[in-house]
């Protein structure tokens, strides 16, 4: 597979550069610059950024840093594939830091989240069994999140959802730490979660993807 997970300082591979609005997490809504990073060392079933696993091109940390400066927003998202699969990427966010941006991060929960700068709002996936790469869960990085950051469960059937609940019940997640249950799109219905969510009376966020209700399923959004 390729990861990309080479060190090269000062530049990233990247796949796009688009401005949107945020679909996902605590931002939902807010117009956002999204820089999907090219590689990942995971095939979660119901990936829909397959065609950023290859390909991408190089760019400077000041090129990217140029593109940016295109868009009337603060908020800025780094997103893949895995952005942490190159290893420049936790340097690139301390860049994105240092030059104002409101920065958030959107990673597998694969990789080691602790050297990523504390400004960072990091969103990191569990995977659950539905997503056919539950063994790539990095526990560990439970240990560094903060109210700062939320924890996101994707959602692929009714026994992905007890998994889920039973998760929460088993692991000590940090005070403040956001944790969102979002359904895999078209497997299961945000209705259907919300419903089990309730009915549990289970104290998460229930969120679907806003971009996906706005655009489908096309690339890019």
């Amino acid at each position: 597979m390729n990861t990309l997970s080479v060190n090269t300082p000062d530049r990233l591979r990247i796949t796009e550069i688009f401005y949107s609005v945020q679909g996902e997490s605590r931002t939902i809504g807010l117009p956002t610059i999204f820089i999907r990073l090219t590689g990942c060392p995971l095939r979660c079933q119901y990936c829909d950024t397959e065609y950023a696993f290859q390909g991408g091109q190089w760019m400077s940390f000041d090129e990217i840093i140029v593109q940016l400066k295109k868009y009337n927003t603060s908020y800025v998202t780094v997103t893949g594939g895995e952005p942490l699969a190159q290893k420049s990427c936790y340097d690139f966010l301390h860049q994105l830091c240092e030059s104002g941006y409101q920065v958030s991060l959107e990673t597998s929960g694969a990789i080691d989240i602790a050297p990523v700068d504390a400004r960072v709002s990091r969103v990191v996936d569990i995977k659950t069994p539905g997503s056919a790469e539950q063994e790539k869960n990095r526990i560990e990085n439970l240990t560094y999140l903060s109210a700062h950051d939320q924890l996101k469960f994707v959602i692929c059937s009714h026994d992905d959802y007890l998994w889920s609940v039973n998760f929460l019940n088993q692991h000590t997640i940090q005070p403040g730490c956001e944790i969102i249950f979002s359904p895999s799109f078209q497997q299961i219905s945000l209705k259907q979660l919300t419903e089990w969510v309730l009915a549990d009376q289970i104290n998460v966020r229930v969120q679907c993807q806003l971009h996906k209700l706005i655009w489908g399923e096309q690339p890019g959004h």
